[in-house]
């Protein structure tokens, strides 16, 4: 079973930046468009930023221009790069294959995450 250990998160200032790394085990990260998602208190996990296996990315609206998702094949990990932090993007992030929506939610399995909290 593919493991996936998301690090980086913590505690910034709005206005600040982080950078999360998301590492696999396996080659899921070279075989599979891979993405980055979170949750906030009380909300719905949504999807955030993904890239496909040829390098395409993609974004939410929310953070189209402040978040950029990149990946190192030969290292099997996934990396967000988040700047100009709003309190707004407080949550915790997890990264996840590209995965389908059954049911009004995305289908799988979750690893722990990395906590973002922005606050000044």
């Amino acid at each position: 079973q593919v493991q996936l250990v998301e690090s980086g998160g913590g505690l910034v200032q709005p206005g600040g930046s982080l950078r999360l790394s998301c590492a696999a085990s396996g080659s899921i990260i070279s075989t599979k468009a891979m993405g980055w998602y979170r949750q906030a208190p009380g909300k719905q996990r949504e999807l955030v930023a993904f890239i496909t296996i040829g390098g395409m990315t993609h974004y939410a609206d929310s953070v189209k221009g402040r978040f950029t998702i990149s990946k190192d094949n030969g290292k099997n990990t996934v990396y967000l790069q988040m700047v100009s932090l709003k309190p707004e993007d407080t949550a915790v992030y997890y990264c996840n294959a590209l995965l389908p929506v059954i049911g009004g939610q995305f289908s799988g399995s979750w690893g722990q995450g990395t906590q973002v909290i922005v606050s000044s």
